[in-house]
């Protein structure tokens, strides 16, 4: 049975542009969008006056944690808190337990999702030092793309044989995503400060242990061996400005090999947010210097750095309240990446237009996404709702993550998601959750 839906009246970003108009849904597609009114009558009929309409954050890097580590998060849970935020599709990291290094976990985590998932999804295939044939098997049409930890990683996953690198850029047959970072450079300045300090390290030497250098060397290492073999990286949460010269601005997407993510923390925090946030700022790579904030900014303004992601990495508040050596690294940011954007919107340091960009379409051509990502007839309607002059503190109280913490908490940010769509359905609408559907796994043309 055919479902119609139109939405008037709202200030649409999308392409570039920015106009007042209405956009039709017909099931689980665009029907229609048009500058001014869009004629006929439907089944349903919003006002949006006021509000944003923007396709939903397409987020290419989180960790849901599911399965192994289902006291931090799960699918469901992680994925309800995206919804709530406007994260419409994500691609899941491997590093759960078991770590996703065989195609049946793969298939595993699919089937979990399939039962779960409130967004749509896919998930990423996993490469260790002895998994090349598994790796080799991977389905380009459903798999987002392989991931190399050259960096401290969980169980298995760091993976610093050379000749095992080589294999994996000659042979993937889909884009390779990395993380970055040289282990030994890391061990060594581990070493140096806990022998001065213990395991009770200053939370502000957490950007000087895993240090621009670290950064550089492994992130340079990657771009040489893609150079080398022709192979498509996609380099992950660049936290330095020095990475910077890695990456070229001046081809249009689809023609690069090599591209870059930038994630929202490290546009967001600096090294003096520390002496506040402590742990709960603690990732890696490390949030840097306010001057590597504002290069990362100007990278996406000018397309150096391709693309904006969450790198969402809950732990329990227990585990994040423990001294340097014992917290680890990573936090929740679903619910708020579009919001914390919006705020970056309001200061000038970037167009609302840049972050539609970075957020959606440019996701969607990196890894080549089909019929997702902007807002067009015959399109998925993954949509958002946004009040931009709907102000709120962030409070405990209102997260819907399973961790129940954010580093975001006590912050004011002065816009609000009011409604996400996906696939067509209503499915988050002024702060409730509506139905039970659930979402799609994501399909690449390739």
């Amino acid at each position: 049975m055919s479902y119609s839906t139109v939405i008037r009246n709202a200030t649409i970003v999308n392409e570039g542009e920015k106009f007042i108009g209405d956009l039709s849904i017909e099931n689980k597609f665009i029907s229609g969008i048009k500058k001014g009114s869009l004629s006929g009558s439907y089944d349903n009929e919003i006002d949006a006056t006021g509000l944003l309409l923007i396709p939903g954050m397409i987020d290419d890097q989180v960790h849901f944690r599911e399965p192994g580590l289902t006291q931090k998060a799960t699918i469901y849970t992680e994925s309800r808190a995206a919804v709530s935020g406007g994260i419409t599709s994500f691609m899941e990291m491997p590093n759960t337990i078991p770590n996703t290094t065989t195609q049946k976990e793969l298939t595993n985590k699919f089937n979990i999702a399939n039962r779960d998932s409130l967004a749509n999804y896919s998930f990423y295939m996993g490469a260790t030092n002895d998994n090349l044939k598994e790796v080799l098997k991977t389905d380009a049409k459903n798999t987002c793309g392989i991931k190399i930890f050259m960096g401290s990683s969980t169980g298995n996953m760091l993976v610093d044989n050379s000749e095992t690198l080589s294999q994996i850029f000659k042979n993937s047959p889909i884009l390779i995503a990395t993380h970055c970072e040289d282990e030994a450079t890391i061990r060594a300045n581990t070493a140096k400060y806990t022998s001065k300090y213990g395991n009770d390290i200053p939370f502000e030497l957490h950007p000087i242990i895993r240090s621009e250098e670290a950064c550089y060397l492994s992130s340079s290492k990657a771009v040489e061996l893609a150079k080398k073999h022709q192979t498509r990286l996609h380099i992950l949460h660049i936290s330095t400005a020095k990475e910077l010269a890695l990456f070229k601005s001046n081809l249009p997407l689809k023609e690069k090999h090599i591209t870059a993510e930038c994630c929202i923390h490290h546009m967001w925090f600096n090294n003096s947010h520390y002496a506040k946030k402590g742990s709960f700022i603690k990732w890696n790579p490390a949030v840097k210097n306010e001057s590597d904030r504002v290069a990362i900014i100007d990278a996406l303004k000018d397309n150096t750095i391709d693309v904006i992601a969450t790198d969402h990495a809950p732990h329990t508040l227990a585990e994040k309240q423990q001294n340097y050596a014992q917290a680890p690294s990573g936090g929740p940011l679903v619910q708020h990446a579009l919001l914390a954007l919006m705020e970056l919107v309001s200061r000038n340091e970037i167009s609302i237009e840049k972050m539609v960009e970075k957020t959606s379409h440019a996701v969607a051509d990196c890894f080549n996404l089909e019929n997702r990502g902007f807002l067009r007839e015959g399109y998925f309607a993954d949509l958002v709702l946004i009040d931009p002059n709907k102000k709120q503190k962030i409070i405990r109280e209102d997260l819907n993550y399973k961790c129940g913490w954010s580093p975001f908490e006590g912050d004011q940010f002065s816009s609000e998601v009011k409604s996400t769509f996906i696939n067509g359905n209503l499915v988050y609408d002024n702060k409730q959750f509506i139905g039970n559907t659930m979402g799609m796994s994501l399909t690449f043309a390739r």
